[in-house]
């Protein structure tokens, strides 16, 4: 069978990284791309690597034009989506590339995003530990899924296996991150210009008010086998800094060691969350990632390392942001969704150099 397809926010970095990731899937036929400012043009002047889909022409982005489709995907700016999915009650699959669907709490969500809240819809991170399983779990019978933030993901996949395994004490979480400005989107802004980022590292959002961090704190709480404790006890200082890669997060988050844990226990955590992950890869004992070694792929490597001297576990996690951040994870959920090979239409190798 052949899925129809339609990419709304086609012209944006997530949504041409999704029908990049499209195009080579051969089960899926992308009908209809949309747009808000460019619609009208072909998809191709914006998305001039898109070769194989130099026929698409941006269209409106309208609930009419979404209708109709086996899948719809919506890569729109948090706050946008959820104007359209309502309306889109009749399409099979729907996955929102936005925040507007991650959160399950609308207190966390006025305090970080504000404006109106839409029900949560099942997580799209398949390797995620939730609750003595997987997310994939959930995503097999999905109809509504909610791709990650790639910063939160990031982090939830680095740090998830240690608080699963009462190894880690999820109380004193800091994660630092070197990420690209392609996690911003396409939109113009002044302190993403070359000229403002070329040879600088800035950080931002710093100080706790990252849109992520109730993402982050929901996923680990949901990680735990016994998932009613809530986000109470989780604290994270989180601090992303912009640096001049246009792809990429190189995180490296930190935690406390449970009192009587040996080294052993605490690798094997990590070791029994993802030794049979084709996407999610520990590195070797003394190895740690290069953002570089992701590049263009759907893998998340980390690499592990315990620190006894300051009692402390330190995780370090690349992903290339708009591939396993974010379109890749989309269509990774879509592919299980749909019954597919999980591994349809997506690599683990990277591009080099």
């Amino acid at each position: 069978m052949t899925y129809s397809v339609a990419v709304s926010g086609a012209s944006g970095y997530a949504g041409g990284e999704i029908l990049r990731l499209l195009a080579a899937h051969p089960d899926v036929e992308i009908r209809t791309v949309t747009a808000h400012s460019n619609a009208g043009q072909p998809l191709v002047a914006h998305q001039p690597h898109l070769r194989s889909l130099a026929h698409l022409t941006l269209q409106d982005t309208t609930p009419e034009v979404l209708a109709g489709h086996d899948i719809v995907f919506l890569a729109l700016p948090h706050g946008q989506s959820g104007q359209y999915t309502d309306a889109l009650g009749d399409t099979p699959l729907v996955i929102d590339a936005g925040a507007d669907h991650r959160l399950t709490s609308s207190a966390e969500w006025d305090a970080f995003y504000g404006g109106s809240f839409h029900e949560p819809w099942t997580y799209g991170v398949p390797e995620l530990l939730v609750g003595g399983g997987k997310g994939r779990d959930a995503l097999r019978s999905a109809t509504r899924i909610a791709a990650p933030g790639c910063n939160a993901s990031t982090v939830s996949l680095s740090l998830a296996p240690g608080v699963a395994a009462g190894v880690i004490d999820p109380g004193d979480i800091v994660s630092v991150l070197a990420v690209g400005p392609s996690g911003a989107g396409k939109s113009l802004k002044t302190n993403l210009l070359a000229s403002e980022i070329l040879g600088s590292a800035n950080p931002y959002a710093v100080g706790g008010t990252h849109r992520h961090i109730p993402e982050i704190r929901q996923a680990l709480a949901a990680a735990r086998p016994s998932t009613g404790s809530g986000t109470q006890d989780i604290r994270i200082s989180f601090t992303p800094v912009l640096v001049p890669m246009s792809r990429g997060i190189l995180a490296t988050s930190t935690a406390p060691i449970v009192e009587g844990v040996s080294d052993a226990e605490i690798r094997q955590a990590w070791e029994s969350a993802y030794g049979d992950e084709t996407f999610v890869q520990l590195l070797p004992e003394g190895s740690f990632p290069r953002t570089a070694d992701v590049l263009g792929a759907n893998t998340a490597l980390l690499g592990l390392a315990i620190d006894r001297a300051a009692n402390r576990v330190t995780v370090v996690t690349a992903v290339d942001n708009l591939v396993k951040g974010t379109a890749g994870a989309a269509v990774q959920s879509m592919n299980i969704a749909l019954g597919l090979p999980e591994t349809r239409a997506l690599s683990v190798n990277g591009v080099a150099p």
